[in-house]
């Protein structure tokens, strides 16, 4: 591997350099990322994806991205290759922004990369999971990326010590976004088609604003949510159902559900 070059001493702060989104390759940026992912999520080492499986992503037809501006690294995002029903997928474990980089489109550039890095090699889909109640994050994997969930994994990593987590189960949904379908374009802007009737919602999760805060301040009301919250998705999804989209409300946000189908 070679070292990575020095990026000329320009000015890295937010808004005042160009982001650049690439593969990583050097020793240097892989443990970039395991610092950036530390300073983000925090929680005991154990729980921090070790530099040498960056490396083993990125050597079997993983991906580590970096978004640097200059030289700094903004973001990064961890991807591992596998197997979905003997077709190839890309399973995004990680994506991260520093705090002072966020809000400026960085993790959907990651994303569009990872996007065109996977229609390159063959690959439809590339799922990664996330927490059903992170409304923004939900919005955006839904909304702005055109993803889909079908799968609830209750405490999926366990009770970690991450403060992100507030001490609860790590329920996740499992987002799968099929890179090249029409529902991804049309969200990516990149499609003049419209939806047909089968995305018609049939039903509401409603997560309430207020749950992180009592993640902090009363954490067994917050569980009660949490368990209401995991107990509908399980029931839509026997049902044959998906998650589609979020509406924001007045009081947190409500995830929209109905029949789909990749064709």
């Amino acid at each position: 591997m070679t070292r990575k070059q020095a990026g000329g001493g320009k000015d890295s702060r937010p808004g005042t350099t160009e982001v650049v989104v690439r593969h990583c390759q050097t020793l240097d940026e892989f443990e970039a990322c395991a610092r950036l992912q530390k300073g983000v999520w925090g929680g005991a080492d154990i729980e921090v994806v070790p530099l040498p499986l960056y490396v083993v992503a990125a050597e079997t037809g993983g991906q580590v991205l970096g978004a640097f501006a200059g030289e700094t690294m903004a973001g990064f995002t961890l991807a591992l290759a596998g197997l979905r029903e003997g077709k190839p997928l890309l399973h995004s474990h990680l994506t991260a922004v520093l705090e002072e980089y966020r809000n400026l489109g960085i993790g959907r550039r990651l994303k569009l990369f990872q996007r065109q890095d996977a229609l390159g090699r063959g690959i439809e889909l590339v799922e990664w999971t996330f927490d059903p109640l992170e409304i923004k994050n939900a919005y955006f994997n839904l909304v702005r990326l055109g993803a889909i969930a079908r799968r609830f994994l209750p405490n999926c990593y366990g009770i970690t010590t991450s403060p992100l987590h507030g001490g609860l189960p790590t329920d996740r949904l499992m987002a799968e976004w099929w890179v090249g379908s029409e529902r991804v374009k049309r969200a990516l802007g990149v499609s003049d088609s419209v939806g047909s009737g089968k995305d018609m919602p049939m039903e509401r999760v409603h997560v309430p604003g207020e749950i992180n805060d009592l993640k902090r301040t009363d954490r067994a009301r917050a569980a009660r949510m949490q368990r209401e919250i995991r107990e509908r998705f399980e029931d839509c999804f026997a049902r044959g159902y998906a998650a589609m989209a979020l509406e924001r409300t007045r009081d947190g946000g409500d995830y929209l559900l109905g029949p789909w189908s990749p064709s």
